[in-house]
Parts: structure tokens; sequence; C-alpha cells
């Protein structure tokens, strides 16, 4: 039996975690550059950075639009 599954579902909530981590430490109006900058300062995992790196590259506004586009790719969002 492999113990692969409960760790890709322990893993779920850390990486929530360290996103909203990182979208609290972002300065508004941030591009992606700035996201991914911000990420990489905090030690968040290479998941998170690779998440992070695949947005568009635009300006948002705040968490949330962050938070609404990460949670349009196929997840239920974040709560920060």
């Amino acid at each position: 039996m492999s113990d692969k599954p409960a760790k890709q579902d322990l893993n779920d909530e850390p990486i929530d975690d360290e996103i909203a981590q990182v979208l609290r430490a972002v300065d508004y109006p941030a591009n992606k550059d700035a996201l991914v900058d911000a990420a990489r300062e905090a030690g968040v995992s290479n998941d998170v950075l690779v998440l992070l790196d695949g947005l568009p590259e635009q300006d948002y506004a705040n968490a949330d639009a962050v938070e609404q586009l990460l949670g349009s790719n196929g997840g239920p969002g974040l709560s920060i």
C-alpha cells in the first residue's frame, strides 16, 4: 500500500497557507513577478512557486484578485 495519496492530502493545506502568506505580504497592485519574488523571499515550496509563476502576466489589484484566479484553475480558491 502506498502512502502517496495521504502525502498529497496533507500537502494541500500547507500550500494554501503558503499562498495566503505570500498574498498577505505583497504590496498591491502587484504583477506576477512581484508575487513570485515575494514567494521566493518567503521561502515557500516549489509547488507554490510553480503555481504563482503560472499566473497570467498582468497587474493584480489585491489578494482577492489573485485568489479568485487561482480558485478558477480547478481549485476551490483560498481563504485568507
